[in-house]
């Protein structure tokens, strides 16, 4: 059982719904140091950027985004280039999925 206050939000987006077809992982490397707050604040306004967590390793965080297509992408994936902190990005389109199960 979920402790009353533990829910914060919560959003379920089809991509079908709105005909996003195109999904991506971006991986984004930082200049110098960052907070994980100036990340989330930096990308919640990108409303194709469907999650986005901080990581250990090279890179600073990875962005879930979904897409219309290949040109919708490359329009994001400019948004995301286009963030002050935000050094380089490589981004991973993909095929298909084969597991996609509901977290806790």
């Amino acid at each position: 059982m979920v402790g009353q206050g533990a829910i914060r939000g919560f959003t379920a987006l089809d991509p079908g719904v709105l005909d996003w077809r195109t999904e991506a992982y971006v991986e984004v490397y930082c200049k110098g140091k960052v907070f994980a707050s100036d990340l989330r604040r930096a990308f919640i306004d990108i409303p194709e950027v469907g999650s986005a967590c901080t990581l250990t390793g090279k890179a600073d965080a990875l962005l879930h985004v979904l897409a219309r297509d290949v040109g919708h992408l490359e329009q994001v994936l400019g948004q995301i280039r286009a963030v002050d902190s935000v050094d380089a990005i490589r981004s991973e389109i993909v095929l298909s999925s084969l597991i996609s199960r509901a977290t806790v």
